[in-house]
């Protein structure tokens, strides 16, 4: 493998592993809800640029996985998925702009990890993307393995879990390699598209990603082994229990849709529906609403505005998008995967 002298960029103490102090968070932090009413729009932090998770198309309007999320969340409080407004943040930055109250929500491809629940004073949301790191390569290495990367140079991000993943998995198997970080995800793919590294490593969705917008895509292959955990979720600022209620029931809304076979195109027939969690969660009997401080057929909207979770997954990275993933662990519970809702009761 080839060596790459560059220099190093620094991030800041502890970026490497995502953590940092804890910003002091606005003041009046249970009036979220409050503040987004007031508004008209929930600010939602995403990714700049991630095929299939947050891009802009071509009327300049966001779409993707992470963006759908952030609609489903607006579909609740507003009744209407489009009352959002997009915020793109670098990986660096992203825990800071939710601490200072620049975004509502971020919904970033962000990976659920102890240190991040417990130093930042943030919360998360549930799981809506079981995920693992992975290391893509260029084909013409004929790399068949990471253990073959010995002495290589890997692409990687500030202010991610991936260079302590990278150590956790090379140290005890005694492969020696050199880690070098980019300050944004367009000269991180663009190093590796260059061939300034050896190989380029991040979360396996994220991988598919990157390689989809290849000029050939052919040319990159994504090794076989899965070196970490990713559980991909929303977060929210801590100290605001209802607005996280929010956001994790609209998430558990399109779960629990898919499950009993809800769809946008065919929601409004389930309100005539005798099932009575279907009742409760449709905002026909109860009053799950009036517990989040929303109207009755928030779920309703949700699914109406968004779809399930099985139309938001397909929409943007299922195996006819340009991505081409397939479900695996973010299959429902009842079908093998991970996917499960709490009751709505």
């Amino acid at each position: 493998m080839k060596k790459f002298n560059a220099l190093k960029l620094v991030a800041g103490v502890g970026m490497a592993l995502g953590l940092g102090v804890a910003l002091s968070g606005p003041a009046h932090a249970q009036a979220t809800l409050d503040a987004v009413k007031k508004r008209g729009k929930v600010l939602c932090g995403v990714s700049p640029v991630s095929a299939g998770f947050s891009f802009a198309d071509d009327k300049g309007v966001r779409r993707g996985f992470d963006s759908d999320v952030c609609r489903a969340i607006s579909a609740a409080v507003f009744g209407d998925p489009e009352k959002v407004e997009s915020v793109p943040l670098s990986t660096n930055v992203r825990f800071q702009a939710l601490q200072s109250g620049e975004i509502d929500v971020l919904s970033r491809q962000t990976t659920w990890t102890f240190s991040r629940d417990n130093s930042l004073g943030l919360d998360f949301g549930p799981i809506v993307f079981y995920d693992g790191q992975g290391i893509m390569v260029p084909a013409k290495l004929n790399v068949k393995s990471a253990s073959e990367l010995a002495s290589a140079v890997v692409c990687v991000l500030p202010g991610t879990t991936t260079q302590q993943n990278l150590e956790d998995y090379f140290r005890p198997r005694n492969i020696k390699y050199e880690s070098v970080v980019f300050e944004n995800s367009d000269e991180w793919r663009n190093a590796y598209f260059t061939g300034r590294c050896d190989a380029i490593t991040t979360d396996r969705s994220d991988l598919a990603s990157v390689r989809s917008v290849a000029p050939d895509p052919k040319a990159h292959v994504i090794l076989p082994e899965t070196i970490s955990k990713e559980p991909l979720a929303p977060v929210v600022r801590q100290n605001d229990a209802n607005w996280r209620d929010i956001v994790s029931w609209s998430v558990f809304a399109m779960i629990a849709a898919e499950e009993l076979k809800m769809t946008q195109a065919n929601v409004e027939t389930f309100l005539t529906s005798k099932d009575p969690e279907v009742q409760r969660m449709l905002g026909v009997t109860g009053d799950l609403g009036k517990m989040l401080g929303l109207e009755p057929r928030w779920a309703l909207n949700v699914i109406k505005g968004v779809g399930n979770y099985a139309e938001v997954f397909n929409r943007s990275l299922g195996p006819d998008t340009r991505i081409g993933l397939s479900r695996g662990p973010n299959k429902l519970w009842t079908e093998g995967g991970l996917l499960y809702s709490p009751p709505f009761r």
